[in-house]
């Protein structure tokens, strides 16, 4: 089947937070969902259920826990139960739900910046101290390359007087699309486990793999690495529902899953049954063939972004994800020599009227950067690159 993702959708018409934050004139590469209609059995679940007409309370049914567990299996042969998964409002409602469940008041939670920003503020509202453990980062020519630097992870593990009670882990990392190596996925939770630090991993970009990628989720690593771990996972970036605030977590540990059920309790964590009914669409194997052609037409978009950003926008570097439609554009170069005044998001915006993600949002190693959504038509892509282009002429 042919899919086309060349089609510009009018999302100005909805009530879309990318399309209407910034006036009409600013072409928005922000945010983190596409400009690309979901697939056709997602939809068609959706009908069915608007066509029903009642909208009751719902719980997310076996047949879903078990669609989500045999998609582990599928993707990665990794055995989950379906008793181990338990339904949440999204993402970045498991992982402060996480944090909850796996810390006490005064404890440490580990990131590693520059990260998603959300993940910067979980310490706050959780009563933790925030332990940053930056990524090493590397330029080659005007390619950005982030490493692990395990240095300062052991450091930082345990750090500013605190037992770090959680590590959160992003991966495949946002902003800067890598795919942890097995290998060092492996290291990361050995220290954890020595330190007797609960690892909660966001792997929301799991499924949005850029040529040959694979990912790992770090719980399958081990019968050990799981039994202290919390996985997160969602449709919503890969299929493009965001919008409807369904994810999941994992956890193959009982008396955690018992906790995090608590917490969630607690805090009203209610899921919205359109999302549920979404996601068991998504999950089930119907898509696959739109996602495959999704992430080909992705890999295409980052290819010829990086080869763009390389011949025409001299100055800029830039990561090369492997993961995710996401790209981390390094402009330092051009604030130093003065032909970017200001903030790059500032002067994208202002200037090139292109909205972007300020990196200084990302945390630590963020100045500088600004993050570009790539996960829209080509045709759009290439005029904001444009846009770009003739402001810094």
């Amino acid at each position: 089947m042919i899919f086309d993702f060349d089609n510009i959708v009018d999302r100005r018409r909805t009530n879309s937070i990318k399309w209407h934050r910034y006036p009409q004139d600013v072409l928005p590469l922000w945010v983190a969902d596409m400009d690309f209609v979901a697939p056709e059995p997602v939809l068609k679940a959706l009908r069915e259920d608007v066509g029903h007409g009642i909208f009751g309370y719902e719980f997310p049914t076996r047949e879903l826990c078990e669609t989500v567990a045999s998609r582990m299996e599928k993707l990665y042969g990794w055995k989950v139960a379906p008793e181990m998964v338990f339904a949440t409002p999204g993402v970045v409602a498991g992982f402060n739900a996480a944090a909850r469940t796996a810390c006490t008041a005064g404890q440490g939670i580990l990131v590693q910046p520059p990260v998603y920003p959300p993940f910067l503020s979980v310490h706050k509202s959780a009563g933790l101290i925030r332990q940053d453990a930056p990524l090493k980062v590397k330029v080659e020519d005007s390619i950005v390359h982030y490493r692990v630097d395990f240095g300062v992870f052991e450091q930082a593990v345990n750090g500013c007087n605190a037992h770090t009670g959680m590590f959160l882990l992003c991966n495949p990392h946002n902003p800067t699309g890598q795919v942890f190596s097995r290998q060092d996925l492996l290291r990361m939770a050995e220290i954890c486990l020595t330190n007797d630090t609960i690892i909660c991993s966001d792997e929301i970009h799991s499924e949005l793999l850029l040529g040959d990628a694979q990912h790992t989720p770090i719980a399958s690593l081990s019968p050990e690495i799981a039994d202290k771990s919390i996985t997160l996972i969602a449709p919503s970036k890969t299929f493009n529902v965001a919008g409807l605030f369904c994810g999941f977590a994992i956890v193959p540990n009982l008396e955690l899953l018992r906790r995090f059920k608590k917490t969630a309790e607690e805090m009203c964590m209610h899921v919205n049954n359109l999302g549920l009914a979404a996601a068991k669409a998504a999950f089930s194997g119907e898509c696959d063939e739109w996602l495959q052609s999704l992430n080909i037409y992705l890999t295409g978009n980052r290819d010829f972004l990086v080869e763009y950003v390389q011949q025409e926008l001299k100055g800029i570097k830039l990561t090369v994800p492997e993961a995710t439609y996401l790209a981390w554009l390094d402009c330092n170069e051009l604030v130093r020599t003065g032909r970017i005044q200001g903030t790059p998001y500032d002067f994208f915006l202002n200037k090139a009227k292109v909205a972007l993600n300020d990196g200084v949002e990302f945390g630590l190693g963020g100045e500088g950067f600004v993050r570009l959504n790539f996960g829209c038509p080509r045709k759009t892509l290439i005029e904001a690159l444009e846009r770009m282009k003739a402001a810094l002429i």
